[in-house]
C-alpha cells in the first residue's frame, strides 16, 4: 500500500517521537523530507538529521529529536498544504506562526525554505507546514 502524503507521515513521527521522548526517529527518506529536515535543523528545532540505508536498501531518515529542559523544542508542527487541498501564497500573503515567533515551511521555485527566508527573497509558494 502507497502513502498518500509523506510529509503529513513525517511531521506525525516527529510528533509522536516528541510526545514520546524518543531521542531518535526514522522514516523512510524523500528529497522534500531531507529539505524539511534541513530547515528544522537550521532553526534549531531538531538535533540532527542523516541518511542511513536499512536492511532492504532502502533509504531511511533519521532525525534526532531536540529537548529543552526536558520539553520538546517542537511545541506545535501542523500540515497546512496537503495533497488534497494544496495551498499556495504569494510573496505578500505568506503566514506567519504566533507574531513571528514560530516558522511557516514554504516549497518554492528557489527551493525549501523558511517564511522569513522566502519574504527576503521575494518569492511565494506552497506552504507546506507551520512550526512552533
Amino acid at each position: 500500500m502507497t502513502m498518500q502524503d509523506p510529509l503529513a507521515d513525517m511531521l506525525t513521527r516527529v510528533r509522536n517521537g516528541q510526545s514520546a521522548k524518543l531521542s531518535s526517529v526514522s522514516m523512510p527518506s524523500s528529497k522534500v523530507k531531507l529539505e524539511v529536515a534541513r530547515v528544522l535543523k537550521e532553526e534549531g528545532y531538531i538535533e540532527n538529521f542523516g541518511t542511513a540505508d536499512n536492511e532492504s536498501g532502502q533509504a531511511q531518515l533519521q532525525i534526532g529529536l531536540k529537548y529543552h529542559n526536558g520539553r520538546p523544542v517542537i511545541e506545535e508542527i501542523k500540515r497546512m498544504s496537503r495533497p488534497g487541498l494544496r495551498v499556495y501564497k504569494g510573496r505578500d500573503d505568506i503566514p506567519s506562526v504566533r507574531g513571528g515567533l514560530g516558522i511557516v515551511i514554504l516549497s518554492t521555485n528557489k527551493g525549501v525554505m523558511t517564511d522569513r527566508a522566502a519574504r527576503a527573497e521575494g518569492v511565494g509558494g506552497e506552504v507546506l507546514c507551520s512550526v512552533f
